[in-house]
């Protein structure tokens, strides 16, 4: 399959490094790249309007944003506000506290979901959750994520993080078909051979099977990332190619 261009972009988490030197810049360059959208993911002491600028005047669109899970006890009107600004489509949270790692902590997360989804819905937006591997984690025969897919789809989607379902051992393409319409927005991130980051295209995972059923998934955007990149430009500019070479 192509990517559509505009679907194509970076999570900011990747260069956190050089953002924090010089956001409007990191920006400008990415969109040189190639990159058409960005996922924000911290600040950096800017607020959510400097950053709409700056992604304005970088030709890059920002589809959606990193809000922490407490937030959505604590002023979460103020976080959708901040979403609206950025001009997002989307507000992910993007793990839930350790503590909740339990079939009870997951049916609490799936209920503050479902709150803060019906006022992300009223705001406009859609509440995604981001994984980690550890989300796929099973106890006493219920596998935690299968929690928060119970969640009503009009209030819940996915941010689906590739390298963690499959660290998780998901099947992305099996899940993309089991739950249709529920990942608008990916993290590709792939992994080496042990285990580890890597940047898209240059690691084990099959992007191409899984992507042969995206559209069933409802995948919208594909936004690079990668956790610990040792040189963030030069990650980017591969991630890029890698990812219009599937």
């Amino acid at each position: 399959m192509t990517i559509p261009a505009d679907g194509i972009g970076m999570h900011l988490y990747t260069m956190r490094d050089v953002l924090a030197e010089d956001y409007p810049g990191t920006l400008k360059r990415l969109a040189d790249i190639g990159y058409r959208t960005v996922g924000v993911s911290g600040r950096y002491d800017h607020s959510a309007d400097e950053i709409r600028g700056f992604a304005d005047d970088a030709g890059l669109r920002i589809v959606l944003e990193h809000v922490g899970y407490a937030r959505m006890a604590d002023n979460w009107a103020g976080a959708l506000a901040d979403v609206q600004t950025l001009g997002a489509q989307w507000v992910v949270v993007p793990s839930i506290p350790v503590e909740q790692r339990s079939i009870e902590g997951f049916r609490t997360a799936a209920a503050a979901f479902t709150e803060a989804g019906k006022a992300a819905r009223d705001a406009g937006l859609k509440l995604l959750f981001h994984n980690h591997g550890h989300d796929f984690n099973e106890v006493d025969g219920t596998v935690l994520y299968d929690i928060l897919l119970d969640v009503d789809p009009e209030l819940l989607g996915f941010e689906l993080d590739l390298y963690w379902a499959v660290d998780g051992g998901h099947d992305p393409a099996k899940l993309f078909q089991e739950h249709p319409g529920r990942f608008p927005a990916l993290h590709v991130k792939d992994m080496a051979e042990d285990g580890s980051w890597e940047d898209v295209g240059a690691g084990k995972l099959d992007f191409g099977a899984m992507f042969e059923h995206a559209a069933a998934g409802g995948v919208e955007q594909y936004l690079v990332e990668h956790d610990k990149p040792t040189d963030s430009w030069a990650s980017a500019e591969r991630s890029y190619r890698g990812l219009t070479e599937i």
